[in-house]
């Protein structure tokens, strides 16, 4: 019994400790985060951008974090016609005809997507997003912010906000989509109640972080 017994924990403690390994990784990269974010806030509070940017800023306004994404926006696949057609050969010399083709159908128009554009560069201020590209360029007041939504993986988002009809967005490499997802919590906060309520949620955070730090298994085997 002891042999089977062990052999059986053994194979168990390698699953758990492979989940492990994947747990504390996302831990201590989330405590990594949110102290990064820590020195932001606090460089903002004394006035500082906490990354260089050629963004031209607003009074008050403080650059928090910055980096690379892939600008996207909603659009329309191509239209079609539904029905039938018809069409008239005309002459035009011996032996040579030009067909005229028409629609008598009903056009459809393409379907609504997020036609994904060019990469450039994302800047997060204590008062909006932005995206700067070659071709486009955007930002998201968060005056006017209704909400966003984000894929399981944190890396693909889509912003509301009331002064546009259509949704847009930025599609991040997942690393970098987390690490953006963590700052924007905390940038909509200090939009809304100011920079110094910042700091306190932070701390509950990175303490909340501390208590929940993972624990590695341990392997316990049968000595019959």
């Amino acid at each position: 019994m002891g042999f089977w017994a062990n052999l059986k924990a053994k194979r168990a403690h390698k699953s758990a400790l492979r989940e492990y390994e994947i747990s504390y990784a996302d831990w201590e990269r989330d405590v990594e985060i949110f102290t990064k974010i820590k020195e932001a806030f606090a460089l903002a509070a004394k006035g500082e951008d906490a990354a260089s940017n050629l963004t031209v800023q607003k009074p008050g306004e403080f650059v928090l974090w910055t980096g690379q994404g892939q600008f996207h926006e909603t659009g329309r696949t191509a239209g079609r016609y539904e029905g039938s057609s018809q069409g008239v050969s005309i002459p035009i010399v011996a032996g040579i005809r030009y067909r005229v083709g028409a629609n008598r159908g009903t056009f459809v128009s393409g379907t609504e997507i997020q036609v994904y554009k060019e990469v450039g560069e994302v800047v997060l201020t204590t008062e909006r997003l932005m995206f700067n590209g070659m071709m486009n360029t955007k930002e998201w007041l968060f005056s006017k912010w209704n909400g966003a939504a984000t894929t399981s993986d944190e890396s693909d988002y889509i912003f509301h906000v009331s002064n546009r009809q259509k949704t847009s967005g930025i599609l991040f490499q997942p690393s970098t989509g987390r690490e953006f997802n963590r700052f924007l919590a905390q940038a909509l906060i200090s939009a809304e109640q100011g920079i110094s309520a910042v700091k306190p949620v932070l701390s509950e955070v990175l303490k909340g972080l501390e208590e929940d730090k993972p624990k590695k298994p341990l392997l316990e085997l049968s000595s019959s």
